[in-house]
């Protein structure tokens, strides 16, 4: 079993980490709110989420909104504007409790039928030399078991999401090695 890659783009490869361009799938799948945070409508689309009911209130303090019931009422009735620094804390709360609150429905859709079918895209070779450039095809796996995946993915832990993918993709042989950075990944739930 080949190693993982420590310097990936070394002769000119361009492309993610399979695991990041998952994440990203994940979180189009989980149906974030599209108006950006500096709109008044986006901010107080994110307050409401996050404030709806004490579980909703308790899950954001636990995501890192550090502020005072009195401070989101302020927001919340536009008596005040949050700084920068806290639209930046309650657009990483949202995130997180978003991440939470879908990881059951999609870890449910994704498993049944026994796996969901997952399309690899290899990583873009345009920019290294012919005598470089590896032979890559687009490849097509069944990922059965997505557990660890929507679980580091919910929890944001970067290095946990990469070694569970890199345990789905082993499935593919030999070959897996190639298809650790991508330029694309691609599944609907």
């Amino acid at each position: 079993m080949p190693e993982r890659t420590h310097d990936f783009g070394h002769y000119g490869a361009r492309g993610v980490k399979g695991s990041e361009a998952t994440a990203r799938q994940l979180d189009q799948l989980a149906g974030f709110i599209a108006t950006p945070i500096t709109a008044k409508r986006g901010l107080m689309a994110r307050l409401h989420y996050l404030t709806k009911s004490d579980h909703a209130r308790t899950a954001a303090r636990e995501a890192g909104l550090t502020v005072t019931d009195r401070t989101i009422n302020a927001w919340l009735t536009s008596r005040q504007q949050p700084s920068r620094a806290s639209l930046q804390q309650i657009e990483t709360a949202y995130r997180t409790v978003r991440r939470q609150n879908v990881a059951r429905y999609l870890l449910r859709r994704l498993n049944s039928g026994g796996g969901t079918r997952v399309e690899i895209h290899p990583f873009n070779q345009s920019q290294v030399e012919r005598r470089f450039q590896r032979v890559l095809e687009y490849r097509s796996l069944n990922i059965r078991q997505w557990d660890a995946i929507i679980r580091a993915w919910a929890a944001g832990d970067t290095s946990a999401l990469d070694d569970a993918w890199v345990d789905a993709i082993v499935d593919l042989g030999s070959q897996w090695g190639q298809y650790e950075y991508v330029s694309a990944v691609g599944f609907a739930a």
